[in-house]
């Protein structure tokens, strides 16, 4: 009886005297100062900054070709884009560093591969390599003797502008650390 008689007296309550759910308080929202949003932003493009250094130095790279060696695919003044954790292909073309110098070129064979030249065309293991180049391969002017066995931890790489045989007829196998990656991108800067 007392529970019922509490209850009505409840009921009897003006709407005014009674909590709802609208009346109570909400924590106010503390606006954010001009500092805070600066180190907002400061730790924001931080973050950014380690994120895109570890790309470009784990797994991608940006170079500029200075050169025409690989004509006509990579033009000089073109920015490649390379993927450095591509595990190297025959017929890839590939950034890789001489003497100090960033060079690009196409992988024609892979490590303990057997590479002869001779008729103006490129065997290896003995078979004819079918490329889409424009320009004749040739040994004239080659370093290296054939048949060329390709070392152990190396590539063998040929410019694509073969008349320039500062590559492996004259290096000899590029050994895979110098190697920069495998060229996925080519933004051509000249004449745009």
């Amino acid at each position: 009886m007392l529970v019922e008689l509490a209850q009505e007296d409840k009921a009897q309550q003006s709407p005014e005297t009674q909590e709802s759910p609208k009346t109570q308080t909400k924590p106010v929202k503390k606006k954010r100062t001009a500092k805070q949003y600066a180190i907002s932003f400061f730790i924001r493009l931080g973050i950014t900054a380690a994120a895109v250094t570890l790309l470009l130095v784990f797994v991608a790279g940006v170079y500029v070709n200075h050169t025409n060696s690989a004509y006509p695919m990579i033009k000089d003044g073109d920015l490649c884009l390379t993927y450095k954790l591509a595990e190297l292909a025959p017929g890839d073309a590939v950034a890789y560093e001489q003497s100090g110098e960033m060079r690009f070129g196409r992988v024609v064979a892979l490590e303990s591969d057997t590479v002869e030249i001779r008729d103006d065309c490129i065997f290896v293991n003995g078979r004819a390599v079918l490329e889409d180049t424009v320009f004749p391969t040739t040994a004239e002017g080659s370093a290296i003797s054939y048949p060329y066995k390709v070392p152990k931890d190396s590539v063998f790489v040929l410019n694509d502008f073969r008349s320039d045989n500062s590559d492996s007829r004259t290096l000899g196998g590029i050994k895979l650390e110098d190697c920069r990656g495998k060229v996925v991108f080519i933004m051509r800067r000249r004449g745009i």
